[in-house]
Protein backbone atom coordinates (compact mmCIF):
# COMPACT_ATOMS: atom_id res chain seq x y z
CA UNK A 1 0.00 0.00 0.00
CA UNK A 2 1.36 3.43 -0.96
CA UNK A 3 2.58 5.49 1.98
CA UNK A 4 1.91 8.63 -0.08
CA UNK A 5 -1.71 7.62 -0.52
CA UNK A 6 -2.09 6.99 3.21
CA UNK A 7 -0.54 10.39 3.91
CA UNK A 8 -2.95 12.13 1.54
CA UNK A 9 -5.94 10.40 3.12
CA UNK A 10 -4.73 11.38 6.59
CA UNK A 11 -4.14 14.97 5.49
CA UNK A 12 -7.61 15.31 3.98
CA UNK A 13 -9.46 13.68 6.87
CA UNK A 14 -7.57 15.89 9.30
CA UNK A 15 -8.36 18.97 7.23
CA UNK A 16 -12.05 18.08 7.10
CA UNK A 17 -12.17 17.60 10.86
CA UNK A 18 -10.46 20.94 11.43
CA UNK A 19 -12.75 22.79 9.02
CA UNK A 20 -15.83 21.16 10.53
CA UNK A 21 -14.85 22.16 14.05
CA UNK A 22 -14.12 25.71 12.84
CA UNK A 23 -17.72 25.80 11.61
CA UNK A 24 -19.00 24.45 14.95
CA UNK A 25 -19.94 21.16 13.32
CA UNK A 26 -19.35 17.54 14.21
CA UNK A 27 -16.80 15.94 11.82
CA UNK A 28 -18.60 12.61 12.28
CA UNK A 29 -21.61 14.04 10.42
CA UNK A 30 -19.59 14.65 7.24
CA UNK A 31 -19.53 12.05 4.44
CA UNK A 32 -16.23 11.92 2.55
CA UNK A 33 -16.56 10.67 -1.02
CA UNK A 34 -13.28 9.81 -2.75
CA UNK A 35 -13.71 10.66 -6.43
CA UNK A 36 -11.73 8.02 -8.30
CA UNK A 37 -12.56 8.79 -11.94
CA UNK A 38 -9.78 7.83 -14.39
CA UNK A 39 -7.98 5.89 -11.66
CA UNK A 40 -7.74 2.08 -11.67
CA UNK A 41 -9.82 -0.22 -9.53
CA UNK A 42 -6.64 -1.10 -7.64
CA UNK A 43 -6.55 2.41 -6.19
CA UNK A 44 -10.12 2.05 -4.95
CA UNK A 45 -9.10 -1.20 -3.28
CA UNK A 46 -6.18 0.57 -1.56
CA UNK A 47 -8.43 3.38 -0.38
CA UNK A 48 -10.90 0.84 0.97
CA UNK A 49 -8.03 -0.66 2.94
CA UNK A 50 -7.42 2.80 4.41
CA UNK A 51 -10.99 3.00 5.67
CA UNK A 52 -12.77 4.88 2.88
CA UNK A 53 -16.15 3.41 1.97
CA UNK A 54 -17.74 6.02 -0.33
CA UNK A 55 -16.47 6.42 -3.89
CA UNK A 56 -17.51 8.80 -6.66
CA UNK A 57 -17.42 8.22 -10.40
CA UNK A 58 -18.64 10.42 -13.25
CA UNK A 59 -18.46 8.20 -16.34
CA UNK A 60 -20.98 5.39 -16.60
CA UNK A 61 -18.92 2.78 -18.42
CA UNK A 62 -15.89 3.21 -16.17
CA UNK A 63 -18.04 3.21 -13.05
CA UNK A 64 -19.91 0.07 -14.05
CA UNK A 65 -16.67 -1.81 -14.73
CA UNK A 66 -15.15 -0.81 -11.38
CA UNK A 67 -18.31 -1.71 -9.51
CA UNK A 68 -18.26 -5.18 -11.03
CA UNK A 69 -14.56 -5.70 -10.33
CA UNK A 70 -14.83 -4.52 -6.73
CA UNK A 71 -18.14 -6.12 -5.79
CA UNK A 72 -16.42 -8.14 -3.04
CA UNK A 73 -15.69 -4.90 -1.14
CA UNK A 74 -19.33 -3.78 -1.14
CA UNK A 75 -18.39 -0.08 -1.36
CA UNK A 76 -20.99 2.67 -1.67
CA UNK A 77 -20.85 4.11 -5.19
CA UNK A 78 -21.88 7.69 -5.84
CA UNK A 79 -22.50 8.77 -9.43
CA UNK A 80 -21.41 12.41 -9.60
CA UNK A 81 -21.25 13.11 -13.35
CA UNK A 82 -23.84 14.45 -15.72
CA UNK A 83 -26.49 11.80 -16.25
CA UNK A 84 -28.06 10.93 -19.59
CA UNK A 85 -31.68 9.92 -19.23
CA UNK A 86 -31.14 6.89 -21.49
CA UNK A 87 -28.36 5.62 -19.17
CA UNK A 88 -30.10 6.46 -15.90
CA UNK A 89 -31.53 3.01 -15.21
CA UNK A 90 -28.16 1.38 -15.88
CA UNK A 91 -26.47 3.74 -13.44
CA UNK A 92 -29.01 2.83 -10.80
CA UNK A 93 -27.91 -0.82 -11.04
CA UNK A 94 -24.62 -0.08 -9.22
CA UNK A 95 -24.86 3.43 -7.78
CA UNK A 96 -26.37 3.76 -4.31
CA UNK A 97 -26.52 7.56 -4.64
CA UNK A 98 -26.92 9.74 -7.74
CA UNK A 99 -25.79 13.34 -7.28
CA UNK A 100 -26.81 14.72 -10.68
CA UNK A 101 -30.60 14.68 -11.00
CA UNK A 102 -31.33 17.97 -12.72
CA UNK A 103 -34.25 17.74 -15.14
CA UNK A 104 -37.59 16.12 -15.76
CA UNK A 105 -36.29 13.62 -18.34
CA UNK A 106 -33.90 12.07 -15.80
CA UNK A 107 -36.56 12.04 -13.10
CA UNK A 108 -38.97 10.30 -15.48
CA UNK A 109 -36.37 7.65 -16.34
CA UNK A 110 -35.99 6.79 -12.66
CA UNK A 111 -39.53 7.50 -11.53
CA UNK A 112 -40.34 3.86 -10.88
CA UNK A 113 -38.07 1.79 -8.63
CA UNK A 114 -36.34 -1.28 -10.00
CA UNK A 115 -38.38 -4.39 -9.24
CA UNK A 116 -37.91 -5.38 -5.63
CA UNK A 117 -35.54 -2.50 -4.88
CA UNK A 118 -36.02 0.52 -2.60
CA UNK A 119 -35.96 4.06 -4.02
CA UNK A 120 -32.57 5.37 -5.14
CA UNK A 121 -31.07 8.11 -2.99
CA UNK A 122 -30.35 11.24 -5.01
CA UNK A 123 -29.35 14.87 -4.94
CA UNK A 124 -30.83 17.63 -7.06
CA UNK A 125 -27.93 19.21 -8.94
CA UNK A 126 -28.07 22.99 -9.25
CA UNK A 127 -26.21 25.09 -11.80
CA UNK A 128 -24.67 28.06 -9.97
CA UNK A 129 -23.28 29.60 -13.18
CA UNK A 130 -24.92 31.68 -15.91
CA UNK A 131 -24.00 29.03 -18.51
CA UNK A 132 -27.09 26.94 -19.37
CA UNK A 133 -24.83 24.29 -20.94
CA UNK A 134 -23.43 23.38 -17.54
CA UNK A 135 -25.01 20.51 -15.64
CA UNK A 136 -27.65 21.31 -13.07
CA UNK A 137 -31.07 22.85 -12.82
CA UNK A 138 -31.27 26.63 -12.99
CA UNK A 139 -32.07 28.16 -9.58
CA UNK A 140 -35.46 29.27 -10.90
CA UNK A 141 -36.31 25.65 -11.75
CA UNK A 142 -35.17 24.05 -8.50
CA UNK A 143 -38.56 23.96 -6.82
CA UNK A 144 -40.26 22.38 -9.85
CA UNK A 145 -37.59 19.68 -10.23
CA UNK A 146 -37.62 19.00 -6.49
CA UNK A 147 -41.39 18.50 -6.60
CA UNK A 148 -40.98 16.07 -9.51
CA UNK A 149 -38.39 14.06 -7.56
CA UNK A 150 -40.54 13.99 -4.46
CA UNK A 151 -43.44 12.64 -6.52
CA UNK A 152 -41.30 9.84 -8.04
CA UNK A 153 -41.59 6.52 -6.12
CA UNK A 154 -38.22 5.42 -7.49
CA UNK A 155 -36.27 8.31 -5.97
CA UNK A 156 -35.57 9.57 -2.47
CA UNK A 157 -34.40 13.17 -2.37
CA UNK A 158 -31.48 13.68 0.00
CA UNK A 159 -30.90 17.35 -0.80
CA UNK A 160 -29.00 19.54 -3.24
CA UNK A 161 -25.65 19.35 -5.02
CA UNK A 162 -23.53 21.93 -6.83
CA UNK A 163 -20.04 22.87 -7.98
CA UNK A 164 -18.79 26.37 -7.14
CA UNK A 165 -18.08 28.42 -10.29
CA UNK A 166 -14.37 28.97 -10.89
CA UNK A 167 -14.90 32.70 -11.36
CA UNK A 168 -16.70 33.17 -8.03
CA UNK A 169 -15.43 33.12 -4.47
CA UNK A 170 -16.43 29.62 -3.22
CA UNK A 171 -17.91 30.71 0.11
CA UNK A 172 -20.23 33.13 -1.65
CA UNK A 173 -21.37 30.46 -4.13
CA UNK A 174 -21.97 27.93 -1.37
CA UNK A 175 -23.97 30.50 0.58
CA UNK A 176 -26.31 30.77 -2.41
CA UNK A 177 -26.53 26.98 -2.50
CA UNK A 178 -27.43 26.95 1.16
CA UNK A 179 -30.29 29.32 0.49
CA UNK A 180 -31.57 27.06 -2.28
CA UNK A 181 -31.22 24.11 0.07
CA UNK A 182 -33.48 25.88 2.55
CA UNK A 183 -36.13 26.16 -0.16
CA UNK A 184 -35.95 22.43 -0.90
CA UNK A 185 -36.15 21.62 2.81
CA UNK A 186 -39.35 23.64 2.97
CA UNK A 187 -40.83 21.10 0.54
CA UNK A 188 -39.42 18.11 2.44
CA UNK A 189 -37.57 18.52 5.75
CA UNK A 190 -35.81 15.18 5.14
CA UNK A 191 -34.01 16.63 2.08
CA UNK A 192 -31.52 18.34 4.36
CA UNK A 193 -28.17 17.26 2.92
CA UNK A 194 -25.80 19.30 0.76
CA UNK A 195 -23.28 17.73 -1.63
CA UNK A 196 -20.67 20.41 -2.21
CA UNK A 197 -16.97 21.00 -1.82
CA UNK A 198 -14.01 19.50 -3.63
CA UNK A 199 -10.27 19.32 -3.06
CA UNK A 200 -9.71 23.09 -3.27
CA UNK A 201 -12.83 24.44 -1.57
CA UNK A 202 -14.18 21.90 0.92
CA UNK A 203 -13.50 24.16 3.91
CA UNK A 204 -15.71 26.90 2.43
CA UNK A 205 -18.38 24.31 1.63
CA UNK A 206 -18.35 23.00 5.19
CA UNK A 207 -18.73 26.54 6.49
CA UNK A 208 -21.96 26.80 4.50
CA UNK A 209 -23.47 23.50 5.58
CA UNK A 210 -22.08 20.89 3.19
CA UNK A 211 -22.64 17.35 4.42
CA UNK A 212 -21.13 15.36 1.52
CA UNK A 213 -17.68 16.28 0.19
CA UNK A 214 -16.48 15.05 -3.21
CA UNK A 215 -12.69 14.94 -2.92
CA UNK A 216 -10.57 13.86 -5.88
CA UNK A 217 -6.95 14.88 -6.45
CA UNK A 218 -6.24 15.79 -2.81
CA UNK A 219 -6.70 12.07 -2.09
CA UNK A 220 -5.93 10.27 -5.34
CA UNK A 221 -3.13 12.49 -6.64
CA UNK A 222 -2.89 13.51 -10.27
CA UNK A 223 -4.81 11.53 -12.85
CA UNK A 224 -2.80 8.80 -14.56
CA UNK A 225 -1.95 9.39 -18.24
CA UNK A 226 -4.69 8.24 -20.56
CA UNK A 227 -4.18 6.27 -23.76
Amino acid sequence: MSSELAERVARVTSGIAEAARAADRDPAEITLIAVTKFHPASLVRELHGLGIRNFGENRHQEAREKAAELADLEPTWHFVGQLQSKKARQVREYASVIHSIDREAVVSALAQPAEGDPPTDCFLQINLTDDPARGGAAPADVQAVAEQILAAPGLRLLGVMAVAPLEEEPRRAFARLRGLSDGVRALDPEARFISAGMSHDYAEALAEGATHLRIGTAITGNRPPRD
